[in-house]
């Protein structure tokens, strides 16, 4: 790809003049607010381009229609992310470098973050709001998300990892290696998965001996996870019941929560739930991404996590632990680990574009793609952060 200084001559309506030298004057204004981006060539739907910043271009921004055009022009956050998905514009090259230019656009839509976060969950309750909501991400063919999860686990919260470099499956089974030794969990303890995903804590845990019960409000998972019982013949079951409305007629040993503290904003309710369902001296594995509790982009809860879906806000979380009879004997900051893992998932996906493409389409290639970059990016940044934490409900006196 070579740099163009300046442009060729642009179209006649000026539409592609006008965005190249918007984009460079908030490109300028940022450099000197001391915030720099790499280098990128903007292409016009007539073939015309010019280059944004200095040196050798990391991507290019396509524009491939007047939509496309048009929603660049407006430097709304949301409306590049639905142009990009239905293909009025493409990006090609380094996607992570072009997520640093997110600094560039705007994303203020206050009225439908509230009604989501607040005013639904408000009147219809929280457990019916996500019943609804829960439909958008985990209801996909199970098929599509084996396809970039770790082979060995199917793991879809962060892995830790010993070095960069180091393959996901490794990191993973370390993960659920450490959730299981920071819980003393061993054969024949009966352990409460919250939110069971794809089986993988509930087939980690069950072929070891430990009775698993997984909680989930997704009929797929649901259905995933007994087929995997029924073909390992583990000791686990799976319940189609809200955490908040489960009830289990003895309580358990153990209980694990892999990435699903950020789908459960009510902390109170949350902990006191846990400690209905734990035994006194038991203890809770949990991690999460973590951050300001309105951080959300729309792009987020409207393309991926539908509803109030909103990162671990640690200060809130730690206040209402402190009611509790729980205590904290661990937090750890996990913000690389969530880095690497979401980087190495979004590889995973860019190697199996033409099979995504070819059985689910490219929307929901690039919805995922466009996910999993941008948070890699936010955890590079440190926009986002994440943390696992340990704790351990007070024994009897």
């Amino acid at each position: 790809m070579n740099p163009i200084a300046e442009p060729m001559p642009l179209a006649a309506d000026g539409r592609g003049a006008d965005l190249l030298t918007a984009l460079r004057q908030r490109y300028q204004k940022l450099m000197a607010e001391g915030i720099t981006g790499p280098a990128f060539e903007l292409r016009l739907p007539d073939g015309h381009c010019g280059l944004i910043g200095a040196g050798e271009p990391r991507f290019t921004l396509n524009i491939a229609t007047p939509r496309g055009l048009r929603a660049a022009a407006s430097f709304d956050e949301l409306r590049l992310a639905e142009a990009y998905m239905n293909g009025d514009l493409d990006i090609f090259g380094d996607m992570l470098a072009s997520l640093k230019h997110r600094r560039l656009l705007s994303d203020r839509r206050p009225i439908q973050y509230l009604i989501a976060t607040y005013l639904e969950p408000l009147l219809a309750g929280q457990v019916r709001s996500d019943k609804r909501w829960i439909k958008s991400h985990y209801d996909i063919d199970p098929e599509f998300f084996l396809l970039w999860l770790d082979k060995r686990i199917r793991g879809y919260s962060h892995a830790h990892f010993a070095d960069d470099a180091e393959p996901l499956e490794v990191g993973m089974e370390r993960k659920f290696r450490f959730a299981m030794d920071a819980c003393g969990i061993r054969a024949g303890d009966r352990v409460l998965d919250i939110g069971g995903g794809w089986g993988s804590f509930l087939e980690y845990a069950g072929t070891r001996g430990v009775h698993v019960t997984s909680v989930t409000i997704s009929d797929v998972s649901q259905k995933f996870m007994q087929e995997i019982i029924a073909r390992k013949q583990l000791p686990c079951e799976v319940v189609k019941e809200h955490l908040l409305d489960y009830r289990s007629a003895a309580p358990f040993d153990a209980v694990v929560n892999l990435g699903v503290t950020e789908h459960l904003p009510d902390y109170r309710r949350t902990l006191r739930q846990y400690e209905r369902l734990l035994k006194p001296g038991g203890r809770i594995y949990l991690d999460a991404y973590s951050g300001d509790r309105h951080g959300m982009p729309s792009f987020i809860t409207k393309w991926v996590y539908e509803g109030n879906t909103s990162p671990l806000c640690l200060p809130r979380y730690l206040a209402e632990v402190a009611r509790t009879d729980f205590d904290v004997v661990l937090i750890q900051n996990d913000r690389h680990n969530y880095y690497l893992t979401c980087k190495k998932w979004a590889e995973n996906l860019e190697a199996e574009s033409s099979t995504v493409i070819a059985r689910w389409g490219q929307h929901l290639y690039r919805r995922f793609r466009l996910y999993l970059w941008a948070a890699a990016n936010s955890f590079e940044l440190g926009t986002l952060s994440a943390h696992r934490m340990v704790m351990e409900r007070r024994a009897l006196a």
